[in-house]
């Protein structure tokens, strides 16, 4: 017989406390609410992109899509060079 891990003996721990009901978190209406959505403050930064909807045209999205992953940044930079932001 093999010799359990650290990790085996408290995943098997934790899940004979779950089987009884012992430190079950109680989620309620308020806990709930007290939950902050989001991202921790201080994780994005002040300058942070915004999502817009912009419509193209099909064959230039086609266009945009081939050249890979990336191409989100790709147009930000062109558009940034175009009007010398």
């Amino acid at each position: 017989m093999t010799k359990m891990s650290q990790f085996e003996r408290d995943l098997l721990e934790s899940a004979r406390q779950a089987k009884n009901g012992e430190f079950a978190a109680i989620h309620t209406p308020q806990t709930n609410a007290a939950r902050k959505r989001g991202r921790p403050v201080g994780t994005t930064k002040a300058d942070a992109k915004v999502a817009v909807k912009l419509r193209l045209d099909p064959d230039v999205l086609v266009v945009l899509r081939a050249t890979g992953a990336g191409w989100q940044t790709r147009v930000n930079k062109i558009l940034r060079e175009r009007f010398a932001l």
